[in-house]
């Protein structure tokens, strides 16, 4: 079960509940099946089961958790066996991405909780790939932000294209390294009022906050963090993860930078210049780097990797700007508001977006532990600013 922390849940009560997220949309709401287990409702719908009793609740133990799983994905497989029409495949779809979602998050709860790494899910990171400094310059001009009828399952905060402006502006080609972030520390700037918000610092202060949240010094000066259960180097060249958007917000102004729009964020993954450069084309790119499917040349997404490789990696990802990893390695804050887009209708899960509206941040491009699905650029990640147990961490673009 793990402990009560307000951020994470139950470990046992989540996979339970990606069954029953499954069971609720595919078998019943889809195919008017009854549930398999009269009390699941009571155990595991999300929107009525309140965060702080999940603990208390009588679920299954291991055993039975996982039979109800193995009973809910052999209907499943009995009823797409026989096929099945557009209006349930969509609740398929929202099923498998929803499942994608918690093994993402039972990734980073073992990193909250401190438990064994989990093993055989990919290769070993390596870092000697190094930096990949500077700016790229991405063209000013009109923007299509957000997703279209054509385009394949859409979440509906990405409900509906619509037009916007961008100015011309630079934006790192990486995401910040902990080799960067680690300067911001070393300087002091957790101390430094002048570089935080009013509630930037207010959390700072709760938190009692003065470096990354499991970043360790040895007496050598030298920096190192916890990983799962286990101590190890910090790697200077991967990009700084499990860090809130009040920290980027701080080692921006610090540094004299700022944080992308979505829109920017979007333009710069997606976006190619007309020929002369002078503003963005009218086209958007399927990836960063063009239409084909996603590969370990091309990000590292889906435990293909065990953890974030250095911010130079994965150069057949490059966007038409020549900014890299924008899809995969560490999810990236940027400075816009969850808000719902122009045309905005919840879908049937209606507590999928709707509720959290103008109470959270945008984050884009998904971690080494997101899946393909989930990673797509369009997609819109969000999480309360003071979040610093998810994989994000941040690019930069110049004042």
């Amino acid at each position: 079960m793990g402990p009560m922390l307000p951020i994470v849940n139950p470990v046992l009560w989540e996979i339970g509940h990606v069954g029953w997220f499954h069971e609720y949309w595919t078998l019943r709401h889809a195919h008017g099946e009854a549930s398999s287990l009269d009390r699941a409702d009571l155990l595991w719908n999300s929107s009525t089961v309140a965060h702080a009793t999940r603990w208390d609740l009588d679920l299954p133990d291991r055993n039975g958790v996982f039979a109800y799983m193995a009973d809910v994905l052999g209907r499943q497989l009995g009823r797409l066996g026989s096929g099945v029409d557009a209006r349930a495949r969509y609740f398929y779809e929202l099923s498998i991405r929803h499942e994608d979602m918690h093994v993402e998050a039972l990734a980073y709860t073992r990193q909250t909780l401190g438990y064994a790494r989990p093993e055989g899910l990919g290769h070993p990171t390596n870092h000697n790939a190094g930096p990949w400094p500077g700016d790229a310059r991405v063209s000013g001009g009109r923007w299509l932000l957000g997703s279209a009828r054509a385009d394949d399952f859409i979440f509906d905060n990405e409900k509906w294209a619509h037009e916007v402006s961008i100015a011309p502006f630079r934006i790192a080609k990486a995401p910040v390294t902990n080799a960067e972030f680690a300067d911001f520390v070393d300087a002091g700037g957790y101390r430094n009022r002048q570089f935080w918000s009013a509630a930037g610092w207010a959390w700072r202060e709760g938190a009692g906050a003065e470096r990354q949240v499991y970043w360790l010094e040895t007496d050598g000066g030298h920096w190192t963090w916890r990983r799962y259960q286990a101590v190890e180097p910090l790697a200077p060249h991967a990009p700084v993860m499990f860090v809130n958007w009040y920290e980027a917000e701080a080692w921006c102004r610090w540094a004299k930078r700022r944080l992308p729009t979505e829109a920017e964020w979007e333009a710069a993954a997606l976006g190619e210049a007309i020929a002369n450069c002078s503003r963005l084309a009218n086209s958007k790119r399927r990836w960063p780097w063009g239409e084909g499917s996603p590969s370990i040349e091309h990000a590292n997404l889906g435990f293909a990797f065990d953890g974030p490789l250095d911010v130079a990696a994965c150069a057949a990802g490059d966007s038409a700007f020549g900014c890299r990893q924008m899809i995969g390695n560490v999810w990236e804050w940027t400075a816009s508001d969850f808000v719902p887009l122009p045309g905005f209708a919840a879908d049937p899960y209606e507590d999928y977006s709707r509720p959290w509206f103008n109470t959270r941040k945008v984050l884009r491009g998904g971690s080494w532990a997101t899946s393909a699905r989930i990673a797509r650029p369009g997609y819109r990640n969000f999480f309360t600013p003071e979040r610093n147990d998810v994989v994000a961490g941040f690019r930069t673009c110049a004042l």
